[in-house]
């Protein structure tokens, strides 16, 4: 049987185990199990956490010894269906864009997370058809809250209104990830001296008391509070004032008058922004000196959501993506008043990478503010009520509302639980990078508080909201998608496993002339590419080793450009001790692919070559029998790698079958020259595309096919020399 998918032109031939989503658009099929036809499609509420995997979710039957307790997505759960063999990719981008599209990576160049070196062509293309544009087909409206990290503003032709060329009528939010700690917070201190950004209580070192707390105000004068003590969570001073969006001056009253020194202008991790709103063809970039801007990021997420929510007509249905920041780094406390667990009461004032107990305490306390805010979010948008004592009253027969919560990627290596691998999680195809935690409630759910064991994909997202929404994907989106339906768990809880085989992947994103972000340096042992700046490497506890960088070996500063290249400077330094002190090389391209009782995962990447002083390709299979019992499961981690031994007659079979499929699936994803907007063909389109963006633009674009962060006459000769369809 043949397989269609056109993202840039390739022609699928796959067998049926890989994906029955890619039939010929002229096909069809109906079951049972279809979603029920009604006057108006219900509601969609899509709730993503950014860098919560299922090792957090005691409801899940994990969480460790002290799980975050999330009370809300508890209460979703219990009224709906838990998936615990879920999937997303190894990382953000790469994951929300797969939500979105309904493509592997691979088909849509986002290996990794988005960064400011990236080209166009690692971004979401905007001839992509994402789950915005699906739903527009039938009468949706559709408004995203949060972290986009989609595509943005950087190398490319939408800049700031990126949301909206992908198809959402509102967004309101940021374009990535938090930006770092300002440990001078708000200029009062030296650089360093604030490790969380705040000005702590006076039991620590350089706390205060209290002291004036003075917060910008739209007419640009800034008003003025004094502060004392602890509030009745425990509180500093500090952290009262930043969580107000303002800046404390310690041991200082407001009749004193504002400093000079004190800074609005200065990112602040989750509690400063660059604010981000796309609405009605306006694009909005709010400073960070304006009120809006400040503020718990997940607060200003649950606030901006429900604002919008509660404006949509009766008579049109929406959908709305609530993205949370959380519990991403740099890892910072929340208000404690978001923590009902009483969890900040443990945390210290330091919020470095040199705290580790405690940098999994504060993600806890995020991870437990996020559900906290996604409780408000439901009451105050009339999806639940509150019970006498507080709980979360939620029945999701009562409501038009289908409500999905999802993780974007495993646990950042730092926070992990017990029982699972820090050593193999967020950015790597490992269980700890890639399993997540999945819920899916709502009116059309049969035999809610249930578990469906069986395996699902980032991608089935896609196919499970058109399903919803009752649109034929081969009619609106005949390019075609990775994703197989998953609307009969919901309907039929007997209902068997649909998808056969499981995929992840991640890797590089493309950046001119063969770029990559830095090396990164984590506890002086493995080397990674995936931070995309300098501060990034910081805030998730590296060493950078990219331009500008600031480390040396015996003393020797070093800038290179490649992990593979700190080896050889390592080397140079000292070749007699090279062995002991070599470092380990992450993959720059790692994936999987599994069935349901084994999974095979494929590594690639480069180290260094003492006998040539250059770099050597490093390729490595591992191939793992899968446990996922509760509260203990089984994973792969070190050691435990089946090719370490010999294999039996089932575990060869099971072996090769998952290496000829992973191979076919790559395989299946052809490039296509002078095919810029994905249609599977080159002709004037292109040409027209083309033109319009080089003399508009000129920088990089979807047209840019030859990388080099220009859109330019050598791309039109591309484009000339392959017209026609594609292969």
């Amino acid at each position: 049987m043949q397989f269609r998918l056109l993202r840039q032109g390739a022609l699928l031939v796959a067998s049926m185990s890989l994906a029955s989503c890619w039939l010929d658009s002229d096909s069809s099929s109906s079951s049972s199990n279809d979603p029920p036809a009604a006057d108006q499609p219900p509601n969609i509420l899509f709730v993503i956490m950014d860098d919560v995997g299922i090792d957090q979710m005691e409801s899940f039957g994990y969480g460790g010894n002290k799980p975050p307790a999330v009370p809300s997505i508890d209460a979703i759960a219990d009224s709906g269906i838990r998936f615990r063999n879920a999937w997303a990719m190894p990382e953000c981008s790469p994951s929300r864009s797969t939500f979105m599209t309904g493509l592997y990576p691979m088909r849509t160049d986002v290996l990794q997370a988005i960064g400011p070196s990236d080209l166009s062509n690692s971004h979401v293309s905007p001839w992509d058809m994402t789950i915005a544009k699906v739903l527009a087909t039938a009468g949706y409206e559709s408004g995203m809250f949060g972290k986009f990290h989609m595509g943005g503003p950087e190398n490319n032709p939408a800049e700031n209104s990126a949301p909206a060329a992908l198809g959402w009528e509102y967004f309101y939010g940021w374009g990535g990830l938090p930006g770092s700690i300002d440990t001078t917070a708000g200029g009062v201190g030296d650089e360093g001296d604030y490790s969380c950004g705040f000005v702590p209580g006076a039991d620590d070192p350089g706390g205060a008391y209290g002291g004036a707390c003075f917060v910008p105000s739209p007419g640009g004068n800034a008003s003025c509070s004094d502060i004392a003590g602890v509030n009745s969570f425990g509180e500093p001073a500090g952290l009262q004032c930043l969580t107000q969006g303002g800046v404390l001056v310690p041991h200082a009253t407001c009749q004193d008058g504002q400093p000079s020194y004190v800074k609005f202008d200065q990112e602040n991790g989750h509690y400063v922004s660059p604010l981000l709103i796309n609405w009605d063809g306006e694009v909005e970039e709010v400073s960070l000196a304006d009120p809006r801007s400040r503020g718990y990021r997940a607060t200003i997420e649950v606030d901006s959501a429900i604002d919008w929510i509660n404006t949509r007509s009766d008579d049109t249905p929406w959908m709305a993506t609530v993205s949370f920041s959380s519990a991403h780094t740099p890892l910072q406390h929340a208000p404690a008043a978001l923590v009902p667990s009483g969890a900040t009461q443990i945390l210290s004032a330091d919020c470095t990478a040199g705290a580790p107990l405690n940098q999994k305490n504060i993600t806890d306390t995020m991870i437990e503010s996020l559900d906290t805010e996604l409780g408000r979010l439901l009451v105050e948008t009339g999806i639940a009520t509150r019970a006498n004592d507080g709980s979360l009253n939620y029945d999701p027969q009562a409501t038009d509302v289908m409500v999905v919560v999802v993780g974007d990627n495993g646990s950042f290596p730092l926070t992990v639980k017990e029982g699972f691998d820090p050593q193999r999680a967020k950015g790597t195809a490992y269980q700890t990078g890639v399993w997540v935690p999945l819920v899916v409630s709502g009116p059309m759910v049969e035999q809610p508080s249930r578990n469906v064991e069986h395996m699902v994909n980032a991608v089935d997202l896609f196919q499970l909201f058109a399903d919803v929404a009752g649109v034929d994907l081969a009619e609106v989106a005949p390019q075609g998608n990775d994703a197989e339906e998953m609307f009969s768990y919901l309907s039929n809880p007997s209902q068997g496993s649909v998808r056969e085989l499981n995929f992840a992947h991640g890797g590089l994103n493309i950046q001119a002339n063969d770029g990559v972000n830095g090396p990164c340096v984590f506890n002086g042992a493995l080397c990674s590419h995936t931070p995309t700046t300098k501060s990034v490497c910081g805030d998730n506890g590296g060493i950078w080793w990219g331009a500008e960088a600031d480390v040396g070996v015996d003393g020797v500063l070093k800038e290179v450009e490649h992990c593979w290249q700190v080896n050889q400077a390592i080397h140079e330094d000292s070749p007699a001790d090279y062995e002991q002190n070599k470092i380990d090389m992450a993959a720059t391209e790692y994936m999987a692919m599994r069935n349901d009782e084994f999974k095979l995962v494929r590594n690639l990447g480069l180290d260094y070559d003492p006998l040539t002083d250059g770099s050597k390709r490093i390729a490595t299979e591992e191939f793992y029998r899968i446990d996922q019992a509760a509260p203990q499961a089984t994973l792969d981690a070190d050691g435990t790698d089946l090719l370490e031994g010999s294999l039996t007659a089932v575990e060869r079979e099971n072996f090769e079958e998952l290496e000829y499929q992973l191979d076919l699936l790559l395989s299946s994803h052809k490039a296509c020259p002078g095919d810029g907007n994905g249609d599977g063909v080159v002709d004037q389109t292109d040409i027209d595309n083309y033109q319009q963006l080089s003399a508009e633009w000129g920088k990089s674009s979807m047209y840019d096919f030859n990388h080099d962060g220009l859109t330019d006459g050598q791309d039109l000769a591309i484009i000339q020399a392959n017209l026609g369809d594609c292969p």
